[in-house]
């Protein structure tokens, strides 16, 4: 199939799937006038990619772990495993320094409240 047809069945621009080569995540044979040519079997790894993509993973660490999905083995399984509990670690840690930076400015929020409710009084004497 074409690239705008996989685009349209998987569900994503054609500039995705141009990225997507870019990055090593996606391949695609050539016609003899150049053009992209995809499997059936590219809609699935499109939508795997997009799955990976909306978990927070970037570009980098999903060709870490698509060795996995194309040559299964215990070994890739395992090394796909252990960057995944990574990128679990590191969303963790991230979601913890977010909820740090709400703390603050709550603390923020609640001092300037105070101060508009006292300037509210002061206004009104």
């Amino acid at each position: 199939m074409r690239i705008g047809e996989l685009a349209s069945r998987a569900g994503v621009s054609v500039r995705s799937l141009r990225y997507y080569e870019e990055q090593g995540l996606l391949s695609s044979t050539r016609s003899a006038s150049g053009q992209r040519r995809y499997t059936a079997d590219e809609v699935d790894r499109v939508r795997l990619i997009q799955r990976l993509y909306a978990a927070g993973l970037s570009s980098r660490t999903i060709a870490e772990v698509l060795p996995c999905v194309d040559s299964p083995s215990e070994k890739t399984s395992d090394e796909a495993f252990e960057r995944l509990m990574e990128e679990r670690e590191r969303i963790d840690r991230h979601m913890r320094e977010l909820a740090q930076a709400r703390q603050a400015l709550d603390v923020i929020i609640d001092v300037n409240r105070a101060h508009r409710k006292l300037q509210a009084r002061v206004s009104s004497l």
